[in-house]
């Protein structure tokens, strides 16, 4: 059986571009299309190599803005044959375009269960009203996650969450599940699909996301999940990723990477499938899947990467 690939984009206009006060056509352009990398070279990039994705996107900035700037990021991605699933950053539920210092709290597992489930119902309307089908997944902002969240979930009728990620475990990433886990687990009556994770060094987690992981450690994850017989493997990306900070030119090695990692499951597509949450066949369920081991090679090749990055590629225009 083939492992399944959730190549996952978390799509969102960005907090820090609002509380600087931009306007909306700048906040929405350096979130969604910033320095030309954004979602829709993404989307060609997908395309180009035969891939699925799935795109969850925030809908909760339509509380400042209007339901406009989400709409036409959704009709995008709907157009180019992806899916949309929910994302939800729920600072926004209390932002305006007139007090930008206004907000409700970043973390979603600082409400109760009552405001976690009145939150996701409402962000799951306004993703309609943009467009899209009734979502079945959902992944949290920050993977601030709990078992509450979980509860809401189900209680709204959704089938799948990815919000676990080890790496962030105990907090934000709060679900009570072990943080070494990356099968995916029925847990408070959804399928969690957590976030993929390395050993990039002994005892210390790494999750499996663009600008987190290099090339290289892209790479023998795909393989270890592959030769492993993994059910799944979770990878995340932003819309916003391959840019700087400012979303003013590109970050030339997480473009690299994101380029790179379409080539490798492209090549590998028949051990490992990309696949989209609506319409997914059970999975096996409660298996002892496994992290990549550490390796100090690799770790170190990542650490002098990013370090160019940060030096090079992550100064302002």
């Amino acid at each position: 059986m083939p492992t399944r690939v959730f190549l996952t984009v978390d799509t969102e206009l960005m907090w820090r571009h609002h509380a600087a006060g931009l306007d909306i056509d700048a906040i929405a352009e350096r979130s969604l299309e910033p320095a030309g990398v954004g979602i829709g070279y993404q989307l060609r990039m997908l395309s180009r190599h035969g891939l699925k994705a799935t795109f969850f996107v925030d809908p909760m900035p339509a509380v400042a803005y209007g339901i406009d700037p989400i709409k036409r990021v959704v009709e995008a991605i709907l157009a180019a044959g992806q899916e949309v699933q929910l994302h939800l950053h729920p600072n926004w539920a209390a932002a305006s375009d007139e007090e930008r210092g206004r907000h409700a709290s970043f973390e979603l597992i600082d409400f109760t269960l009552a405001e976690q489930r009145e939150l996701i119902r409402a962000a799951s309307d306004l993703l309609v009203a943009a467009g899209a089908q009734k979502p079945v997944a959902f992944r949290s902002g920050s993977y601030s996650a709990s078992d509450d969240t979980l509860t809401a979930l189900a209680e709204l009728g959704f089938r799948y969450d990815s919000s676990h990620n080890g790496s962030e475990h105990p907090w934000p990433s709060a679900i009570g599940l072990p943080e070494r886990q990356i099968a995916p687990v029925e847990h408070r009556g959804i399928i969690e699909l957590p976030v993929t994770l390395i050993e990039d060094r002994a005892g210390h987690l790494r999750h499996f996301q663009i600008c987190a992981l290099s090339t290289a450690e892209m790479r023998d994850a795909l393989d270890h999940a592959g030769r492993a017989g993994h059910v799944a493997v979770t990878i995340v990306s932003h819309g916003f990723e391959l840019a700087n900070r400012a979303g003013t030119r590109p970050n030339a090695v997480h473009v690299h990477r994101f380029e790179a990692l379409c080539r490798m499951l492209a090549e590998r597509r028949g051990a490992l499938v990309t696949s989209h949450f609506a319409g997914l066949p059970d999975l096996p369920l409660d298996r002892d899947d496994a992290p990549l081991g550490p390796s100090l090679l690799r770790t170190r090749l990542r650490q002098a990467q990013q370090l160019w990055s940060n030096l090079v590629a992550e100064r302002a225009a």
